[in-house]
């Protein structure tokens, strides 16, 4: 009697460990699945559709800008770094400003954009508000502005000028060319999945109605 009651507990006891293993098991299944999450965040902020631009303008000497980072971002913003080094993000009200500014030169023929870069060396240089409308920023901040210049062969020239320096200007061009190219096959992708969708929807119907 005793032997078989002691032989019912070892039983028991080989079930219970065997059900404290499965557990485990199934626990460290759930962390693996877990941790393999957070690795799929940065693909999945690649695929963000890029179109604004961060760009970042140098004040150095004090009067004289030129652009010495800029990428694509989300959203726009311009960063403005004085010659001690110290940056601050300018307004929305600051950015329309400037625009309104250069526009109001281009209209009267004085802006720096459309001289030649001749004489925009000779003058100082272009100013903030003419270095950021020579930025790919540009058609961001101020679109309405951008259309009038871009058939401007001076202006064309002095857009690459107003970078740092020549590999700066061709970094520039390969990122938003890249972001373009990216936020074209985003769009195509998107547009090809809601056209699926739909169409997987009007099938359903049809097959309702004929039913």
């Amino acid at each position: 009697m005793n032997k078989h009651i002691k032989k019912i507990s070892n039983t028991t006891m080989v079930g219970g460990m065997s059900a404290m293993v499965i557990a485990t098991l199934t626990g460290c299944g759930d962390g693996g699945v877990a941790q393999q999450q957070p690795v799929q965040e940065p693909a999945q902020q690649q695929n963000m559709v890029k179109e604004g631009a961060t760009v970042t303008i140098e004040e150095k000497p004090v009067g004289t800008f030129k652009i010495i980072d800029e990428v694509p971002s989300v959203s726009t913003r311009v960063i403005l770094k004085d010659e001690n080094g110290t940056e601050r993000i300018l307004s929305q009200a600051e950015i329309d400003a400037l625009v309104k500014e250069e526009e109001a030169k281009v209209e009267a023929g004085t802006s720096n954009l459309t001289k030649s870069p001749e004489e925009v060396t000779d003058s100082g240089g272009m100013g903030l508000a003419g270095t950021l409308m020579a930025s790919m920023a540009a058609g961001m901040v101020g679109a309405m502005l951008m259309n009038k210049l871009m058939n401007n062969q001076n202006y064309q020239q002095n857009r690459r000028t107003s970078y740092k320096s020549p590999s700066g200007y061709s970094k520039s061009q390969s990122s938003f060319s890249k972001a373009r190219a990216n936020n074209a096959a985003s769009k195509s992708s998107s547009s090809r999945s809601s056209g699926f969708g739909a169409n997987k929807a009007s099938s359903s119907r049809s097959s309702s109605f004929g039913g």
